[in-house]
């Protein structure tokens, strides 16, 4: 017996056509997001870890700052020293005639000799930064100015550098030499024949081995027990006050 088929007319064809596309559209529109939804997993996963290691990168530690130097000691008749030679503390700062942070450390000096100058000695010594293209030529200046016309004559010289600086050139130190007050002949001759390198570099030199590693690095020196306390920066003065009187006083 012959089995009757219903006729299968165009319209039905497209609906079950249309039916077949969307079943499997559908699934794989749930593949595709499941997929995808693993992809953004693995994403965010990615991206906290990254967050993680860049916000410790953005932030190292900082080095703990110095809380004591071993320097050389004080000495009225070899250092450029300022103030009673028979002080118990000496501020010796160790400075870049160039540094722009030495520069902005100067109202902090100028008060401390201000306040302290009966209790305190003040010396400089010198540690040119080597990306500081003036900054040597400049301690080599001032020491002729030193050898021309003795401390007063140094003092004056560091104050007009560091009035006039980051204007200065190393064309214009005869001038400030003579500023100071010495013979501008007789300093060029000095200068010119770089009489004063090595003891700029042994200063440096000295002060690296304890441990200087910046300008400006100031150290409170007790003449009497030899121990140190360190301002390592350019600190304004009632910050930096906070860490001298505490030692003075002891």
């Amino acid at each position: 017996m012959a089995v009757k088929q219903s006729a299968t007319s165009p319209m039905d064809i497209v609906k079950n056509n249309t039916v077949l596309v969307l079943v499997i559209g559908l699934a794989l529109g749930g593949v595709i997001g499941h997929l995808w939804t693993k992809v953004q997993m693995l994403e965010n996963g990615a991206a906290k870890v990254a967050g993680t290691t860049d916000t410790a990168q953005a932030q190292p530690q900082q080095p703990e700052e110095p809380k004591e130097l071993k320097i050389k000691k004080p000495d009225p008749s070899t250092d450029h020293w300022m103030g009673p030679k028979d002080a118990r503390y000496v501020h010796v700062e160790y400075s870049d005639f160039q540094c722009p942070y030495c520069k902005a450390y100067l109202p902090t000096f100028e008060k401390f000799k201000e306040d302290y100058a009966d209790k305190m000695a003040f010396v400089y010594r010198h540690f040119p930064l080597s990306f500081h293209p003036l900054a040597q030529p400049s301690a080599e200046a001032s020491e002729c100015v030193a050898d021309l016309g003795g401390g007063d004559a140094f003092w004056k010289f560091h104050d007009i550098v560091f009035q006039t600086m980051p204007d200065v050139k190393e064309a214009d130190l005869p001038t400030l030499a003579a500023k100071a007050g010495v013979n501008e002949a007789s300093f060029k001759e000095c200068f010119g024949a770089k009489k004063f390198t090595s003891k700029v570099n042994d200063q440096a030199k000295e002060g690296e081995s304890a441990g200087v590693n910046a300008t400006p690095t100031s150290v409170i020196y007790d003449m009497q027990t030899g121990k140190t306390a360190v301002i390592a920066g350019a600190y304004p003065y009632e910050q930096a006050k906070q860490i001298v009187d505490p030692f003075i006083q002891l």
